[in-house]
């Protein structure tokens, strides 16, 4: 079957051509790709350092948390999507639930580590303003209320409102990849309606006195997108080449540029003006603005089409690093939040000082990586040593190994 027909098969019923699931090569995009984002995600939490005034969300209507979130519904798809497959829904229940509780206890941890960050800048700085850097204040102010709301997810400081979206997006994820695999252009559809719906009738989960800053109904879309790519990856199915697409995808991106770092509306059509005042502040990101889904899919089309698979991004000293990062992200992310949120006092205590800025963006960027390095070691020898094990346990007793999850 051509593959442009294969393709429209896959939309329109989920499958394509007699093609079965099976356990794809890892594709070296994703972590490399994810692990950049890290990197970007980690500098823009520091608002108005240097560096990221030279980030993605400058030159376009999305930014690394859009990738990021696409990326975890490509992840959660070929480890999940893959079990479903191959052992059913109750075993990869299983599994799921016990990466949402490693993604809870991440979350308390971090939250629970940052309040004390804050406490020993307002500490040692004798500047109780802190308290108010990343919206800490009810933790302060009420302590057992503040932990209460942290442990159900209804306040979220500044900063640390990414993991509560991504546990109740990858609780849905059974649903939503029952959805793909019956029709992925269903699906998107729901998908949409369900975000456009959620827009007219105002729905959001409560966030302390307001709500969530990324707002699951809408953000849903772009990890349902994911869902799609990584059930495409699942099937061994590429995307076919459409160089219509590909001039449309790059014209949009130009535009977005042309928008990002114009002067003004450059189009001269006064209907506009309100609409290019808005997009260069920033497209709506609690809400998800059209403009940023857009703007995600002309890049992702992009990705898909012209950047090499396999191994080729991770075969430089770079790109290895990135890989890596990229594998351990959960430990990256949660390492970079903290370290984030420890550089903004930094820069505020130095007046902003240029040399500081660059100082701690290196040291962090550095940080981030060498910790994915150090991981990716550390995993890869404690494997060696429990397979050694294993070969030398007499076959008549159960290796220890056994009891941890594969």
């Amino acid at each position: 079957m051509q593959p442009a027909a294969s393709f429209q098969r896959f939309l329109l019923a989920g499958q394509a051509g007699g093609a079965v699931p099976g356990k794809p090569a890892r594709d070296a995009r994703i972590d490399v790709i994810r692990g950049l984002c890290l990197l970007i995600i980690f500098i823009n939490h520091m608002p108005g350092n240097i560096a990221a005034a030279y980030t993605p969300h400058n030159f376009g209507f999305s930014d690394a948390a859009d990738i990021f979130v696409l990326l975890a519904g490509v992840s959660a798809t070929l480890a999940y999507g893959g079990l479903i497959e191959t052992r059913g829904l109750p075993i990869a229940a299983l599994k799921l639930g016990a990466r949402l509780w490693t993604l809870y206890i991440a979350h308390i941890a971090v939250f629970i580590i940052v309040c004390g960050v804050i406490a020993a800048a307002v500490t040692r700085t004798q500047n109780p303003l802190y308290i108010e850097l990343i919206n800490v204040q009810p933790f302060f102010r009420d302590t057992i209320e503040a932990l209460l709301g942290a442990l159900t997810l209804t306040y979220q400081p500044s900063y640390l409102d990414i993991l509560p979206l991504y546990i109740v997006l990858l609780a849905l994820f059974p649903a939503i990849y029952y959805a793909v695999r019956l029709s992925p252009l269903l699906a998107l559809a729901v998908s949409l309606a369900i975000w456009q719906g959620a827009l007219a009738f105002g729905l959001n989960l409560p966030n302390s006195d307001a709500t969530w800053f990324f707002n699951p109904f809408a953000w849903q879309v772009i990890f349902v997108l994911g869902v799609v790519i990584g059930r495409c990856n699942q099937l061994h199915i590429a995307a076919p080449r459409l160089r219509w697409l590909d001039a449309a995808a790059l014209g949009f991106l130009l535009f977005a540029w042309a928008v990002k770092v114009g002067p003004g509306n450059f189009t001269g059509l006064p209907v506009l003006n309100d609409w290019f005042d808005s997009v260069q502040l920033g497209s709506d990101k609690t809400n998800l603005a059209w403009s940023r889904l857009l703007h995600l899919a002309a890049l992702t089309w992009l990705a898909v089409r012209w950047l090499p698979a396999g191994d080729t991004l991770a075969r430089s000293f770079i790109g290895r690093a990135l890989a890596k990062t990229g594998q351990n992200s959960l430990h990256v992310f949660c390492v970079g939040i903290v370290l984030s949120i420890a550089g903004q006092v930094v820069l505020a205590e130095t007046s902003f000082d240029p040399t500081v800025q660059l100082a701690v963006c290196v040291s962090g960027v550095t940080i981030s990586l060498g910790l994915g390095v150090f991981l990716s070691w550390y995993r890869t020898i404690t494997s060696r040593t429990a397979g050694a094990r294993n070969v030398s346990a007499p076959s008549s007793a159960a290796p220890s190994s056994s009891l941890l999850p594969g």
